[in-house]
């Protein structure tokens, strides 16, 4: 036996730790096994052995947790030998292709232009450098502009003309355009909240108040009233859409049970809307989704399912949540959940290797593709993780009974995927837009209004689906407001050019510029 409170060599600890788990897991399985065998001999009836089985996995489960902690959802794959990692040689640099390049010249200093060997002068070597390069940063700057508007006359007294100014978002406003983007990136990119924005200010000499800063962002809101409704009716026009939803804090409100109002996400491939509602009800629901007659890709929440036929989509549904439920049995129950989740696990891997196989090909012949593999190799391995889920005989409220039974409810929703190459396997992509408002959400808490939570929505619909349209969100924001404040329709993402966009970098054109005209 080894003394472990005298022991200090981790190595020792960690192969003891490793020992004394599997002996844990073997004990484990032989007293579920004696119990099985015991009560047989008594000739109890099934559902009494079956209720005492329920009662030990559970009280084996929670020695297991308070040991070990809850399981990831990465699951380690036993299939595959561990290879022995490789030593770190390091790495060169980074490419900074976006970077500004800035050439510093560096000299002697005249009492060092002296020869050690014979005291002549040192003279500069034509074209002869040794050059090296570091990234270095410059600090945030604000300067205040004089704009000085050139008056024009003409000399027979009956014309007087000025010279225009900057766009301005707010008429006679202080502040430039540009610097309402800068607030509002801050904000929602980087998910700085106002106040710390103004603190930040005032250390590079700028005294602001954080209600000015709302104004600002307040007033780009508005150059975007209508292309956020553009975009909604646009989502819904789409064939396949994925949608998720997560609670957004509205604070300050009084004569409200909850302070906890509720973001719904759509997602597609090429544009995100963000809509916030006091609940997370059928009416909330029916508000995002009226109009939408395509396929929804979701996870088991039963709005969308109840929804359907009433609004007229299809439902589908996601096999991430399904995965989810089968590792929380997989402690519990390891023999029947894991040839489950090796299955499911076969199903991911497909999915890459379709990725791969249709990388550069038209979107027909990806599609085609796409089809193909999956009825060639991943329905045999759906038809299989159906019947080794029917034969899993356990108590309802069991780990692995809440697994079977949330499969077999979304069943039908689970393998629509297999008839429509359009549909994706999960719904990471919902759960990826919602992630920058939850990180908003942990650093300025939510909203103070209804009108906050209607910008916020905006802001963070318009960021994330220029991003997946590979814009710079902070460039977009200021080219779309320009387009509006002269009189345009202020474009959406997925319509600006990239060579238009390309062009805003020096000033952006005359007429807004977008995909279709």
């Amino acid at each position: 036996m080894v003394d472990l409170d005298r022991v200090s060599d981790l190595e020792l600890l960690r192969t003891v730790a490793k020992v004394q788990d599997a002996e844990i897991r073997r004990l484990s399985k032989q007293l579920l096994l004696v119990t099985k065998e015991l009560a047989a001999a008594k000739k109890e009836d099934s559902v009494a052995i079956q209720e005492r089985l329920s009662v030990l996995e559970k009280e084996l489960q929670e020695v297991q947790e308070r040991a070990y902690g809850h399981q990831s959802e990465r699951r380690p794959r036993s299939d595959k030998p561990t290879k022995e990692k490789k030593p770190q040689t390091g790495h060169g640099p980074t490419p900074q292709p976006d970077l500004p390049t800035v050439t510093e010249l560096h000299l002697l200093d005249q009492a060092d232009r002296a020869c050690p060997s014979c005291g002549g002068e040192l003279k500069p070597w034509l074209d002869q450098f040794e050059d090296s390069e570091e990234v270095d940063v410059v600090d945030v700057k604000y300067v205040l502009k004089k704009h000085r508007r050139q008056k024009y006359r003409c000399g027979c007294g009956g014309c007087i003309e000025t010279a225009l100014g900057p766009t301005k978002l707010i008429l006679g406003g202080r502040y430039s355009l540009a610097f309402a983007v800068h607030v509002t990136i801050e904000k929602y990119c980087v998910h700085m909240p106002l106040e710390r924005q103004a603190k930040r200010m005032a250390w590079a000499g700028l005294d602001v108040t954080t209600q000015t800063l709302w104004d600002q962002l307040f007033a780009l809101s508005r150059c975007f009233s209508v292309a956020i409704k553009r975009l909604h009716e646009y989502l819904l026009k789409k064939e396949v859409l994925m949608g998720d939803e997560t609670r957004w804090p509205l604070l300050g409100v009084k004569g409200r049970a909850s302070k906890n109002w509720f973001d719904w996400v759509l997602v597609a491939d090429d544009a995100v809307l963000h809509s916030i509602h006091e609940t997370r009800s059928n009416d909330a629901a029916r508000e995002v989704l009226t109009g939408f007659k395509g396929t929804l890709l979701t996870d088991g929440y039963g709005v969308y399912s109840s929804l359907a036929t009433e609004l007229g989509y299809t439902q589908a549904h996601d096999w991430c949540h399904a995965r989810r439920y089968f590792i929380e049995a997989e402690a519990t129950a390891p023999d029947e959940v894991g040839p489950i989740l090796d299955d499911i696990g076969k199903l991911f891997l497909i999915e890459r290797d379709i990725v791969a196989s249709f990388s550069g090909q038209p979107i027909e012949r990806a599609l085609e593709i796409r089809r193909t593999m999956r009825e060639r190799q991943s329905r045999p391995i759906v038809e299989a993780i159906g019947a080794k889920a029917t034969q899993v005989k356990a108590l309802s409220e069991s780990p692995i009974g809440r697994a079977v039974k949330y499969l077999t409810n979304q069943w039908d929703g689970l393998i629509r995927f297999l008839g429509d190459p359009k549909i994706p396997i999960t719904s990471n992509a919902a759960e990826g837009a919602l992630r920058a408002l939850v990180l908003g959400r942990n650093n300025h808490f939510g909203s103070k209004s209804k009108r906050g939570t209607e910008v916020s929505a905006m802001m963070y619909s318009l960021i994330e689906s220029a991003r997946l349209n590979g814009l710079d969100p902070a460039r977009y924001l200021k080219f779309a407001a320009e387009v509006h404040l002269r009189g345009g329709l202020a474009p959406l993402p997925h319509e600006v050019r990239q060579d238009a966009f390309a062009a805003a970098r020096v000033g952006p054109p005359a007429a807004p510029q977008l995909e279709n005209g």
